[in-house]
C-alpha cells in the first residue's frame, strides 16, 4: 500500500537586483519551491537563485520533513532562478537526483553560456551570490518517476514565459506544480513571450493545465501565505489578455508599462513590467496599432 503524499510550499526571499531600471532599484520575484513528501522520502520542485536563499530552503526542508530523504529535485524549466540552487542541495543530500525533461536541460545549457550567465545572471546578482560550479539536471528518459508508489508526471506545456516549459502533475493528490506557467500576485514576465503568438501559446498552456483537473495549482512566483487555488490559473490568463490588450493600445513601451502599472497597482515586482514592455516594443519596431 502506498503512503499518502502531502505538499508544502516554501517561498524564497526577494533577492536585490544590482542593475537599475529607469534609475530605480528593485528586487527579484520570490520563488516558490514545493516539497512533496510521503512517509520517508521527498521530492523538491525547483530551487531559488542564491547560496543564502537555498541554504534557507535547506533549513526549511529539514524542519518541514525531518528525517525524510530528499530523493529528487525536479526542475520545471530552464530559467536559472529555478535551478541554480542544485549545487547547494547536493551538499546536504549527496545522493539527490536532479531531473528535468530534455527540453529543459537544453535550456539550462543555454543559461550557462558566458554571454547569458555573465551578461544576465551575474550582472543582476554579482559577487559570490550564485553557487558555482553550477550543476545541470539529468534528462529524463520518460516523463514519469515515482515517490513511494505514486506517479509524478512531467507535462510539457510549450511556451509560457519562456520556451520548453513543463509542469509537474501529481494525480493521486490532484496537484499541479506549475513553475512559471502560472503566476500568483506577481507581475508576469513577458521578456520572451514577446509576440501575440507566444502569448496565445501561453494561454493554451493554461488550458492544458486546466485539463489535468487539479485541485491545487502552485504558482512559480507568488506571495508567501497565498492559497494555491485554481484562481491562480484564471488570474494568470486574465493578466495575459490584459497585456495583449495593452500592447495593442500603446504607442511605445513607456505607455505600455504605465498602462500595466495602472491595471495592476498591487502586484509585486514592477521590474518585470519594464522587461516585458521593452520586449514588446524593440527598437525600430512599429507600434502594434500601425
Amino acid at each position: 500500500m502506498s503512503s499518502i503524499l502531502q505538499a508544502d510550499v516554501y517561498v524564497s526571499s526577494r533577492l536585490p537586483i544590482a542593475t537599475k531600471r529607469m534609475g530605480q532599484s528593485s528586487s527579484f520575484s520570490p520563488i516558490s519551491c514545493t516539497l512533496i513528501h510521503g512517509d520517508t522520502e521527498a521530492v523538491l520542485v525547483d530551487t531559488p537563485i542564491s547560496i543564502s536563499q537555498t541554504e534557507d530552503l535547506v533549513s526549511w526542508i529539514k524542519e518541514t520533513a525531518p528525517g525524510k530523504n530528499l530523493r529528487y529535485v525536479y526542475i520545471t524549466h530552464g530559467h536559472g532562478d529555478h535551478w541554480f540552487g542544485i549545487t547547494v542541495l547536493r551538499k546536504h543530500w549527496p545522493n539527490l537526483r536532479a531531473l528535468a525533461t530534455p527540453g529543459t536541460v537544453a535550456h539550462m545549457k543555454e543559461q550557462i553560456k558566458p554571454e547569458v550567465f555573465k551578461g544576465t545572471w551575474l550582472a543582476l546578482f554579482p559577487g559570490n551570490q550564485i553557487p558555482q560550479p553550477l550543476e545541470l539536471a539529468e534528462a529524463m528518459d520518460v516523463p514519469v518517476f515515482e515517490l513511494e508508489g505514486h506517479e509524478l508526471c512531467a507535462v510539457e506545456v510549450g511556451h509560457t514565459d519562456t520556451y520548453n516549459t513543463t509542469v509537474l502533475h501529481v494525480p493521486s493528490i490532484r496537484l499541479v506544480v506549475a513553475g512559471d506557467a502560472v503566476y500568483g500576485d506577481m507581475h508576469q514576465f513577458f521578456g520572451e513571450a514577446n509576440t501575440t503568438e507566444k502569448r496565445k501559446e501561453w494561454l493554451r498552456a493554461l488550458d492544458k493545465i486546466e485539463a489535468l483537473d487539479p485541485h491545487t495549482v502552485i504558482a512559480g512566483h507568488k506571495r508567501p501565505g497565498t492559497v494555491d487555488g485554481l484562481f491562480n490559473l484564471q488570474k494568470t490568463r486574465q493578466y495575459i489578455l490584459d497585456f495583449e490588450d495593452a500592447v495593442q493600445s500603446a504607442s511605445n513601451w513607456k505607455e505600455l508599462a504605465a498602462d500595466l502599472q495602472r491595471r495592476y497597482p498591487r502586484r509585486v515586482n514592477p521590474h518585470a513590467i519594464l522587461r516585458g514592455a521593452m520586449a514588446a516594443f524593440p527598437e525600430g519596431r512599429p507600434s502594434p496599432k500601425v
